[in-house]
């Protein structure tokens, strides 16, 4: 009876899709409503490239905008971010794979994706990945890891671990959507790769920032403040992305650098030259001489990279900077490099939000803010049954210890409770000391006003530092907001430690 019921629904689907058809009104929505999207589908498809790859790795490197054709600061141009460069050719590797040629690849969205693609998959064959391997995700790290032609394994993992984490908390921008999705990252050598997510090596000028040395033709030794006096800091915009501004000025080809390069997403620090030397920043060697260079993450003309967590992030270095080198908090003292005398630059942009980066670097109130943290050690806001364990393993841990459980086919949640002031977006952190026997799938479960959604954080690396998983909207009162389940299909302990919830 269910077998027929079955049949005759599905033949009812094909008469009413014929119907539609034949009275000249579509059954599914066409390319034209969104060409974005068919052209991710499109390259996929020709090229044999997982779709929802192909998608991630263009979020982690434009947020999916070909910038009229216009190029990143390292030469990249489209969509994909197909690259012309003195050490990058992969613009020129597309022209020769798909026969299209370099000026189409630099300005046609679909022709620029389906470049990217052919990229990709030929970075795949080089691996040795065959039918059966390029159906799994997981495998394709390394070739994601090449497509970004890092200068440093250190720089491929948190390249590749940028393209993986989009798949976990998934992307829904210009009317693409990757639905959250549980992946084991296959990482292969990498595994052995520093973690600059976790900072494992802090700078000594600002300790919460990572340390990555830019190579020395990208800017002047010097004894800052005996040579120079540092009177400014300069506010830059990458024109690119983090790991990949990174890699380029640690390029003996990119004559550039900066000081500090700030994460968009979660407002992750990385310091690539010294204070005490000189930064070739600002277009201005009076100006370089004098102040402190900080790159943001994105393009000048999408606000959609600058986040909440990026300005807090940036301003408490300027905070810092400003009071160890007595610069005024004021738009005297802090400048866009823009502002800079001859600049040709318009950086940091429009979108860049002046009066709240201000606020936040003098400690202003305006705009509102709220947060809270919750621990696993926190009395009364949080809970889990019996089958999660206690650790003090990892020095990574927020607080005095942090709980693990082994992955099951049910849900078993550790929750944190919170008294959420009113409804609205707040924005939700996750904190876990991070291991390579930890799971590579955790599925965080956050209760937003229109019911539960879950994301999945590859907690083998990132730890020891708060990890954005995203905006939510939340109702207002005291309930669990955020759980970490144990039903996933990753490997390796599931780890409960800390959340943060901010307003938005």
């Amino acid at each position: 009876m269910t077998l027929a019921r079955t049949r005759l629904a599905a033949l009812a689907t094909s008469l009413l899709a014929v119907l539609l058809i034949v009275a000249g009104q579509p059954a599914v929505a066409t390319a034209e409503e969104n060409p974005l999207a068919a052209a991710f589908d499109r390259a996929a498809a020709e090229h044999d490239v997982p779709r929802d790859l192909l998608v991630a790795l263009a979020y982690a490197e434009t947020h999916l905008d070909g910038h009229g054709g216009e190029p990143s600061a390292s030469g990249g141009y489209g969509v994909m971010h197909l690259v012309s460069n003195p050490t990058n050719h992969s613009l020129e590797q597309a022209a020769e794979l798909t026969k299209l040629p370099v000026d189409k690849l630099r300005a046609d969205d679909e022709a620029n994706i389906l470049g990217g693609a052919a990229v990709l998959r030929a970075h795949a064959d080089k691996l040795g990945l065959d039918e059966a391997a390029r159906k799994d995700i997981g495998r394709w790290y390394q070739a994601v890891a090449a497509y970004g032609n890092a200068t440093s394994p250190e720089l491929a993992r948190l390249y590749a671990d940028a393209v993986y984490e989009g798949l976990g908390l998934g992307i829904d921008i210009r009317g693409v959507q990757v639905k959250p999705q549980e992946v084991t990252a296959d990482r292969g050598d990498l595994a052995n790769a520093r973690d600059l997510n976790a900072r494992a090596v802090a700078s000594t000028d600002y300790p919460p920032a990572a340390w990555v040395a830019a190579n020395s033709g990208n800017y002047t030794a010097s004894s800052r403040e005996s040579s120079y006096n540092i009177d400014r800091v300069v506010i830059h915009v990458t024109q690119g992305s983090y790991a990949g501004t990174i890699s380029w000025f640690q390029n003996p080809s990119a004559n550039v650098s900066a000081h500090y390069v700030v994460k968009s997403s979660n407002g992750a620090i990385t310091q690539m030259v010294r204070d005490k030397d000189v930064a070739w920043h600002a277009g201005n060697w009076t100006y370089n001489t004098r102040s402190i260079g900080i790159e943001h993450e994105g393009w000048v003309d999408d606000a959609s990279w600058f986040t909440d967590a990026m300005y807090r992030a940036s301003a408490a270095l300027t905070r810092h900077l400003c009071d160890k080198y007595g610069i005024p908090k004021t738009r005297t003292g802090i400048i866009g490099h823009n502002e800079v005398p001859g600049a040709t630059h318009t950086d940091p942009g429009r979108h860049w939000n002046w009066t709240t980066y201000m606020n936040y670097v003098t400690g202003g109130d305006d705009p509102p803010s709220w947060t809270t943290t919750v621990d696993n050690a926190t009395s009364g806001q949080f809970t889990a049954s019996a089958n999660w364990g206690t650790s003090t393993y990892s020095s990574q841990r927020h607080g005095a210890d942090y709980r693990f459980a082994d992955p099951v086919s049910s849900s078993d949640p550790a929750w944190y409770s919170a008294t959420i002031p009113s409804a609205g977006t707040y924005h939700v952190e996750v904190w876990y000391p991070s291991d390579a026997g930890y799971n590579s799938s955790a599925p965080y479960i956050v209760a937003t006003s229109s019911g539960n959604r879950t994301v999945y954080v590859d907690q083998r690396s990132g730890g020891g530092s708060w990890r954005s998983i995203g905006s939510f909207s939340l109702n207002a009162g005291t309930y669990n907001v955020v759980g970490v389940s144990r039903w996933t299909s990753g490997t390796g302990y599931v780890i409960a430690d800390a959340v943060r919830i901010s307003r938005s």
